[in-house]
């Protein structure tokens, strides 16, 4: 037997002393000055409170003080707040399966009690005392002194009885910051109170209250004007508002038989907002701000195909729903949560945040660009007086009922590549009518080709009143970007990364019809294939069918494409053929639609994109446009990388010092 080993001695089954039970509670509870903060913030908004004041000396080691103008305790009741498992917010199991305050467990005080010194000052707002109440944790000693209504908790040198946990706080900034961090999460969630930090004397950080008026949807205004306080003007600007439902007012308690309806609200940043760590992801549920893997699944989900890499998404979310449908005594902290349906609650989040990411920017920027004052938006203010109206869908049966998107090659020896073609169906269908003031057949004229610049006849009409939010082609740009000119200025379009979301988009709706039209191919497309890609191809039949396509064993090494998607009827089908079998090689076929059904059609849609250093007529990059701003999701292409920018007069001025 090794000798370092020391075998325990048997000893007694005794109960622990209430003192170290509370220190071990505290340990669970306590684990900086932050948590302090938070659980005292949590005690001030049940009680009430429209305004919380927290003090801080030392980053909260030396003082926190949590003060706020809510109901107060009564002077009966103070002795008993600070004991172990008292509290006034449950009394029995079904009010615990049905929590809806921040704070419930009844430690909280009764632990840091055991950990610092720790007074309450406290006085009810009922008029019936004339004067407020002072209690000392540590001796129990209550006297009367001056307040107002409402209740002050002080903590003086935290973890004086523990100085070895002392030892392993941080320096006083970083301790400041994590306190300032827990209250700030309180703001995101309660924009109707007002809150200040002091840090040794200064005021830190301070957050008006903001007046909510849900009859006119002022929730989401107060929630976005508090936004914009705690995390900056940029985080609301490159970001849209979630509501789901649709039709739910946010914030608003509604019952559907008897039953809470689950629903999800907030802002999502858009894709370019995105950062490189997951500091700005903030989620709610019933106003307790969580850390949940349900909740951050979904959310990552719905970002899923227009992120590019391994960005972070920032968001503010918030999830209501039936109390007893979630459980929040999971964690001593109360940061996690248990959901009876999550399954339920990630579908709504994936769904709240999807809606609000697929509507294309452009038609927001053109929209909030009709109501600017005269001026403000550059030298070329757009004449048109109303907000920009996105014209219908486009049907799927654009370029004829056999081909949605068709992709012809040129006659010319010298044009190389796809085009989006059969402008009539497309102009005819969406445009004409829409646009006053656009002559199609004038902008039709030969392109000019200069220096890698293709770009439009002299004689070309002005912009038509009521602008189209990505403007009007004006020039192909080293046959990689689109030129084009709005009323904000200068549009600069990726050709292939947009009509690769265009393409992709109209495969996903096809799919949602439960499988992508189909053509066959009048000779059959071979290829030499190697053995995974030919046992791929017998075990995924059903599946390829699902996506449109027929690869069939020609031979024992050769495979034969008889049918491809209609939407991909102009591709290489021997090389999408590859690029599909390689994807369901690496996913089970049977569940490769409902796991990897955006992938592989992310590869299809790759195939179907017009290809860089192609030529396109101004009518081709128009129509381009055109379909860009009808489509979900326009502004990001598969891979998450923008498929647009816009640079304005203001910035075009700038460059070349004009009015300096």
């Amino acid at each position: 037997m090794n000798a370092s080993i020391t075998l325990p001695t048997r000893r007694p089954i005794l109960e622990l002393p209430d003192e170290l039970i509370s220190q071990i509670a505290a340990g669970e509870v306590v684990e900086r000055p932050a948590s302090v903060v938070r659980e005292l913030v949590d005690n001030a908004l049940d009680a009430g409170a429209t305004q919380v004041t927290v003090r801080l000396q030392a980053g909260g080691v030396r003082l926190i003080s949590v003060e706020d103008n809510g109901w107060g305790i009564h002077r009966t009741e103070l002795p008993t707040a600070l004991k172990r498992h008292a509290t006034s917010k449950i009394a029995s199991l079904g009010d615990l399966e049905s929590v809806h305050t921040m704070g419930f467990r009844g430690e909280a005080l009764a632990a840091i009690c055991s950990i610092a010194e720790v007074s309450v000052l406290t006085r009810t707002d009922s008029g019936d005392e004339a004067h407020g109440w002072l209690l000392d944790g540590r001796s129990g000693e209550l006297q009367p002194t001056a307040r107002g209504p409402g209740t002050t908790v002080e903590v003086r040198e935290l973890f004086f009885a523990t100085p070895a946990r002392r030892k392993f706080l941080k320096t006083d900034a970083t301790e400041l910051a994590h306190c300032i961090e827990a209250v700030r999460r309180h703001a995101l969630a309660r924009p109707e109170v007002g809150f200040a930090i002091w840090h040794d004397g200064k005021l830190v950080a301070q957050w008006r209250a903001v007046a909510a008026d849900l009859a006119g949807g002022g929730t989401l205004d107060a929630l976005r004007q508090r936004l914009a306080d705690v995390l900056g003007e940029d985080f609301i600007q490159q970001a849209v508002a979630v509501n789901w439902p649709a039709d739910a007012v946010p914030g608003e308690t509604a019952l559907a038989d008897g039953v809470q309806r689950l629903r999800v609200w907030g802002f999502a940043g858009v894709p370019d907002a995105a950062r490189s760590r997951s500091d700005w992801q903030y989620a709610y549920v019933n106003g307790r701000f969580v850390r949940d893997k349900v909740i951050g699944h979904a959310a990552r989900s719905a970002y899923e195909d227009v992120l590019h890499g391994h960005r972070q998404p920032v968001y503010a979310l918030y999830v209501s729903l039936d109390p007893t449908r979630v459980d929040v005594n999971v964690h001593p902290t109360k940061i996690e949560v248990r959901f009876r349906d999550s399954r339920e609650v990630h579908q709504a989040v994936r769904h709240a945040v999807d809606a609000a990411l697929a509507a294309p920017r452009s038609a927001a920027a053109a929209a909030a660009q009709a109501v600017l004052p005269q001026g403000e938006a550059g030298a070329n203010p757009s004449p048109s007086a109303g907000a920009w109206t996105p014209p219908e869908r486009l049907p799927s049966t654009l370029g004829g009922a056999q081909n949605p998107l068709p992709f012809q090659r040129y006659a010319q020896p010298d044009a190389i590549g796809q085009r989006v073609s059969d402008l009539g169906a497309l102009w005819g269908n969406s445009l004409q009518g829409a646009t006053p003031g656009f002559d199609s057949a004038r902008t039709s004229t030969s392109s000019l080709q200069t220096d890698g610049i293709r770009s439009e006849p002299a004689n070309s009409p002005p912009l038509p009143t009521g602008d189209w939010p990505l403007g009007r082609a004006i020039a192909q740009l080293q046959g990689v970007y689109i030129l084009a000119e709005n009323a904000q200025g200068l549009v600069v379009v990726d050709m292939h990364a947009a009509h690769e979301r265009i393409v992709y988009e109209r495969l996903k709706q096809q799919m949602d019809n439960e499988q992508l039209a189909s053509q066959p191919l009048l000779i059959p497309a071979t290829f030499a294939a190697t053995p995974t890609e030919v046992a791929t191809a017998e075990d995924s039949g059903v599946v390829l069918a699902m996506l449109g396509l027929e690869v069939v064993p020609f031979s024992p090494r050769t495979l034969a494409v008889r049918a491809v998607p209609t939407t991909l009827a102009q591709g290489d089908p021997v090389e999408l053929a590859r690029s599909v079998l390689a994807e369901l090689s690496q996913h089970d076929a049977s569940t490769v639609v409902q796991r990897a059904r955006n992938e592989l059609l992310a590869t299809m849609a790759c195939h179907g994109a017009v290809r860089a250093n192609r030529r396109l007529t101004l009518d081709e990059m128009n129509a381009l446009l055109r379909q860009m701003e009808i489509t979900e999701r326009s502004d990001q292409c598969n891979h998450g990388r923008p498929t647009w920018r816009q640079v304005n007069m203001r910035e075009l001025d700038a460059l070349f010092l004009r009015g300096r």
